[in-house]
């Protein structure tokens, strides 16, 4: 007689949790490595079985101090040993990393850290003057410094290195934990209001860091040298970190050296197989490069086959040309810090396997296909979904298992999420019938000119194609007649000249109507940046308001 009792699943129902990383870094790749850059540009050398001793020490220093479960614990820190240690460490001992953006002015730095209410903060001690601008007005009740400089803290506050080796964690016990607890916290960047924080648990992050490991986004093994430019303060460097700690990946952190040089100094020193960073540091990295190679070639050599993956900004064609010159493919991602941030990438779909190089170079400078596990569709300005026919556009909306759904402390608003649930992002673009994203602008980044669209991403584009621009960025400027019109900022390169009239032959050539190009040119030493190393548009509107 059959049974009419349901069916139940008969798996184990064990949570997710990002301690199993540690745990698997620890048990099968101790001897892989982890390097560091110090101030002094020396290198300090981990194996992966030190990181998961050191690592579980903190956790304990921390519920030594009086840690509770969903304490908020800060780190002001760069891309170092360190600062991994702190990803799962705290999180281990239940508490909630909190990553502050170190290049944010003082008191926005102590707004967040109020905001996110941090109990205790984890500080290199090269920090400590900017720490000294704001530590008065936050509640820290613990400060850790981390010795980053060599030297061992002799101040008030508590010395990273001290604490752990007066720690013993050989008896250690992870925290108990649901799959859906907070793990870390960052911070959006508040270009549009104060910034807001967007809370990661234990399941969005292993279910991110399991996506992008996949052979078409990061493609990680443990073979790999990992090389995150991307600080660890900005949207968790993308989440390599954790997907380095799970795969065993060799790490090389940059530390505070994020200049040309040494960042190819440091390519040499570990060549890595991939590289992660924004656009505005890859462009000066290649023209640092190509210009050395007229007068010092043998002075630096870009690692063969290197993988890049390149995001926080539209990515030009002719960056992705320059690299790919020598060797180097890079692929386009696209994401927020409310996405975890991975949500799209530009990979080599086998559709394309007999596309011609400049349909291939096309498609490389769009944002790509959605990841799996991410929902995504084009919202059309009645709320209609567009068509997924390249031409149709609209404000992307995503969806997924490590897409925030809200911010911490912050009502629930319609101007962020539909009435559906979808994350409203803010960005404009369409979709071909392959799946790839085109973004076209951010909403508040479209230059709207008698009633018609122009893309400042077009525009920029197609000016960091000509030879002799290092970079571009375009922005609105107000209009007595037309609203609004395009006003490009120019950096050409060294030895560079054009006047206005070859600018504007240059967007003509490359297929822009008349009413398309800018009014205005203005060229600039250097294009301001934002913290995370974007082009800061909003100070380009300051300076020219009209």
């Amino acid at each position: 007689m059959m049974s009419n009792s349901p069916m139940v699943s008969t798996m184990m129902p064990v949570h997710l949790s990002i301690n199993h990383f540690l745990e698997r870094a620890g048990l099968l790749f101790g001897t892989n490595e982890v390097i560091s850059r110090r101030p002094d540009k020396s290198y300090i050398h981990h194996t992966y079985a030190d990181i998961y001793k050191r690592t579980r020490q903190l956790a304990q220093a921390l519920t030594d101090l009086g840690l509770n479960k969903g304490d908020r614990v800060a780190t002001l820190c760069w891309n170092h040993h360190v600062h991994l240690e702190s990803y799962f460490g705290i999180p281990a001992a239940g508490g909630v990393m909190h990553t502050l953006n170190l290049r944010l002015s003082a008191d926005e730095i102590a707004w967040i850290a109020n905001d996110a209410q941090d109990r205790f903060l984890i500080v290199d001690d090269v920090l400590l003057p900017l720490l000294n601008q704001f530590k008065d007005k936050c509640r820290f009740e613990h400060i850790i410094v981390v010795p980053f400089s060599g030297q061992v803290h002799t101040g008030p506050e508590l010395d990273y290195e001290s604490l752990l080796s007066q720690t013993d964690a050989t008896h250690f016990q992870y925290a108990d934990h649901h799959e859906d607890d907070p793990v870390s916290m960052c911070y959006t960047s508040g270009t549009t209001g104060k910034p807001k924080g967007v809370v990661y648990s234990h399941r969005s992050t292993v279910l991110h860091t399991l996506v992008g490991c996949l052979g078409d986004f990061w493609s990680l093994k443990s073979t790999d040298v990992v090389f995150p430019v991307t600080p660890m303060f900005h949207a968790n460097s993308w989440g390599i970190p954790y997907g380095a700690m799970m795969m065993g990946a060799k790490l090389v952190f940059p530390g505070p050296h994020l200049h040309p040089e040494d960042l190819l100094d440091c390519m040499q020193y570990a060549p890595p197989s991939l590289a992660l960073g924004v656009p505005t540091i890859w462009m000066g990295l290649i023209q640092t490069y190509e210009a050395a190679l007229q007068t010092q070639p043998d002075r630096w050599r870009l690692p063969k086959g290197m993988r890049s993956l390149v995001g926080g900004a539209a990515v030009p064609e002719a960056l992705i040309r320059a690299f790919d010159k020598h060797g180097i493919w890079i692929m386009q991602g696209w994401g927020m810090t409310e996405t975890s941030p991975l949500c799209t990438v530009s990979y080599p779909k086998s559709e394309f396997a007999d596309a011609s190089e400049q349909e291939k170079f096309r498609r490389a400078a769009m944002a790509g296909a959605p990841v799996p596990l991410v929902d995504l569709r084009i919202r059309d300005d009645h709320g209609h979904n567009a068509a997924w026919d390249g031409q149709q556009v609209g404000e992307i909306q995503v969806r997924g298992p490590f897409i925030t759904g809200s911010y911490h402390q912050v009502p629930v608003e319609a101007d962020k999420f539909s009435d559906d649930g979808w994350l409203r992002t803010g960005d404009v673009a369409s979709v071909d019938a392959s799946g790839f994203v085109r973004i076209t602008d951010r909403t508040k980044d479209l230059i709207k000119s008698g009633g018609e669209w122009i893309s400042s991403v077009d525009l920029e584009n197609a000016l960091m194609a000509h030879p002799s621009i290092a970079e571009a960025a375009v922005v609105a400027i107000p209009d007595i007649k037309w609203s609004e019109r395009p006003l490009a900022c120019v950096v050409l390169k060294p030895g560079a000249a054009l006047d206005t009239q070859a600018l504007a032959n240059h967007l003509q050539h490359m297929g822009f109507a008349k009413w398309q190009l800018p009014d205005r040119y203005e060229l600039l030493d250097q294009i301001p940046r934002t913290s995370t190393g974007k082009f800061y548009k909003l100070k380009l509107r300051e300076m020219f308001p009209a």
